[in-house]
């Protein structure tokens, strides 16, 4: 249901008077976004640009600024059911009734200026304002009537219809703000088809028009259209008044909520969308997506105001549910202009150098003119700002067509975007063109070579025949999760077609090197896994001397001495060494012993292999890096170098 709207000429004597209480309002505006639990009601003060929601569950009205922020809120308001503005925008009317009373709020400030008892066995509930009197739905004596209060001296009068109105269930009710003195009424709920034009602007209420079959379908909603004698049942079926009897005047699409604005736009909310149609067109104007809108307040009747236009016709207000029980507020712009849709239709695959013809179309509401122009781009690896070609002229059945030659290869997009005018709004669209280019060759050498720990490493990558770019990059990326793919150079190939980069090998390494491609030549990227050794030490101690023993030089010990072996490897994250101990005998060296051993954080570990015990015992002890076994692959295996040991007496 459509609720009054501030006039033109009321808005600027609203504006002049309450300058500095609006600025006060905008400074103190939040970026909270209204959310109720359910709707009490939804009016809109074009003066202040101020939205407000009544929350029948939370028992509060929100006011939010035009963008749909919050900026202000009044609770100790329960079962708030319908919200009214006065004919100067000055003060917002509130149904409250479960307390059997009406709230007068100030809209500048929401403070509380009056409350109004009711005195009706049930109600108020709808209210609308006109005739400078707030008109308000209750039960009365006969059943569901109307009543009003008189603002001027606080006057509330009940069971203002005839006593034979003899309409039945609960009431809805609107009003026209160009048509001030004239309220739409209709019965609301299951079977419900009674509806009436009521004339309030003399003393006593009289029936302009009435029926009791007005739609087919069950009544849930009414609405006065501006301009014209006619009312809207439930958003969508219109019906002229003028005859004293209501007689079909055309339909939009189904819906079951709907407002009209000022200008006779009328907003649909159906389904999980909200259609805009201009007076007696069934093709929408503007089409917005807005998420599931459910038109029913928590008495479960659907139709409630969900909807809610600027007076200026600038933008639509809707209630669309953001959760469980929860609706937000969001804001419909442009209403007025028709947004168009457009098509780009591309081949998905073309040759580099020969002509191809995109095709596509421009459709709207409210169709464009033939021989409207709509720009075109074209976006590819040689010019990835867009280049623009030129204008496509769109034909009088909506279609429009373009050639090109496609210089580059990869991956061409067609962008086609039209700028809108006063009756559209801008649109633009695209597809794509997938032109194969050349595949350069690409090598990069040093590919399974294993490396001393830290050895500077030269690695070369040779590119063959391109169209433009020569850019090689070479990245590398060591084993162990650590340490991150790194760039370690980029430039352009020589004459021969090489480029070199230097790699510090202290782990195995994946080098990669990449060329990016460029208008004729395809990317391509070539990898090496170079590999490297750990460093490994061992120092032996507690000996008492070195001496030769055939070819080896041995360490000498006291036959009751435990040789000291202090091992340095390069460190990783819970490595192990592996020690080997070996002694000789009958000519050979036969295992005795082998152990892991945890490094330390600074690479170390330390052994003890045991005195001999007695004389003229040989032996030898190593330690080594093997790969995977010791806890990590980041290296590749390393054998350590043999320590020979000698016991003499």
């Amino acid at each position: 249901m459509r609720k009054r709207s501030i006039s033109t000429a009321a808005a600027l004597a609203v504006l002049v008077g309450s300058v500095a209480l609006s600025a006060a309002a905008t400074g103190s505006a939040s970026a909270d976004i209204v959310s109720v639990r359910s709707s009490g009601g939804i009016v809109v003060n074009g003066a202040q640009r101020r939205v407000f929601v009544g929350d029948r569950a939370d028992g509060r009205i929100v006011a939010a600024d035009y963008a749909g922020s919050v900026v202000d809120s009044v609770s100790g308001l329960p079962l708030v059911t319908d919200l009214a503005l006065s004919d100067d925008g000055a003060t917002l009317y509130a149904t409250l009734p479960g307390a059997h009373e009406i709230v007068a709020l100030s809209t500048a400030t929401l403070d509380v200026t009056a409350r109004y008892p009711v005195a009706a066995a049930a109600g108020p509930d709808h209210v609308a304002f006109t005739a400078g009197k707030l008109w308000f739905t209750h039960s009365g004596r006969q059943g569901p009537t109307i009543g009003s209060l008189d603002p001027a001296s606080g006057t509330v009068a009940l069971d203002r219809l005839p006593a034979d109105a003899a309409l039945f269930g609960q009431l809805k009710i609107d009003a026209d703000p160009g048509r001030p003195g004239t309220l739409a009424l209709s019965v609301v709920g299951n079977g419900a088809h009674q509806a009436a034009v009521v004339d309030v602007s003399g003393a006593v209420p009289e029936f302009t028009a009435r029926t009791d079959a007005l739609m087919s379908a069950d009544l849930w909603d009414i609405d006065l259209i501006p301009g014209a004698p006619q009312v809207l049942a439930n958003g969508y079926q219109r019906a002229d008044y003028a005859s004293g009897s209501f007689t079909d005047a055309g339909a939009f699409p189904a819906a079951r909520a709907a407002d009209v604005a000022p200008n006779g736009l009328v907003a649909q909310a159906t389904g999980d969308r909200v259609a805009v149609f201009r007076p007696g067109s069934t093709q929408a104007l503007h089409t917005y997506e807005t998420g599931s809108i459910n038109p029913q307040d928590d008495l479960g009747i659907p139709g409630r105001d969900e909807l809610a236009w600027a007076p200026d016709s600038s933008r639509i207000f809707a209630l669309v549910p953001s959760g469980t029980n929860v609706h937000t507020l969001k804001v419909l712009t442009d209403p007025t202009l028709s947004n168009p849709t457009l098509t780009v239709n591309a081949p998905s695959t073309a040759t580099r150098g020969k002509e191809i013809t995109v095709t596509g179309t421009a459709t709207a509401s409210v169709p464009l003119p033939a021989g409207t122009t709509l720009s075109v781009t074209r976006v590819d690896v040689e010019s990835p700002g867009g280049k623009a070609l030129p204008s496509a002229t769109v034909g009088a059945d909506g279609s429009y067509h373009f050639t090109d030659v496609p210089p580059a290869g990869g991956t061409v997009t067609y962008r086609v975007a039209y700028a809108g005018d006063a009756d559209h709004l801008p649109a633009t669209a695209s597809d794509q063109v997938s032109i194969a280019r050349t595949t350069p060759s690409l090598s990069l050498n040093k590919n399974g070579n294993v490396y001393a720990y830290g050895t500077d490493v030269s690695f070369t990558a040779h590119l063959g025949t391109t169209y433009k770019n020569r850019t090689v990059e070479i990245w590398a990326n060591p084993y162990g999760g650590d340490r991150p793919d790194k760039l370690v150079k980029s430039g352009t190939v020589n004459s021969s077609g090489n480029f070199s980069a230097t790699v510090d090998m202290t782990r195995d390494t994946v080098v990669t090197a990449v060329f990016a491609g460029d208008g004729r030549t395809a990317s391509k990227s070539v990898k090496s896994t170079a590999y490297a050794r750990v460093k490994v030490s061992m120092a032996v101690s507690k000996h008492y001397r070195t001496g030769a023993i055939g070819t080896h030089t041995y360490y000498w010990f006291h036959k009751d001495t435990n040789p000291l072996l202090t091992t340095k490897m390069s460190y990783y994250p819970k490595r192990d060494q592996y020690f080997q101990l070996q002694v000789y005998v009958d000519r050979h060296w036969v295992g005795r012993n082998s152990s892991w051993i945890e490094l330390k954080s600074d690479g170390t570990s330390v052994a003890r292999t045991g005195a001999a015990g007695t004389s003229g015992v040989k032996a030898r002890v190593r330690s080594s890096y093997i790969n995977a076994s010791s806890g990590d692959n980041v290296n590749t295996t390393t054998y350590g170098s043999w320590k020979y040991l000698y016991w003499s007496n």
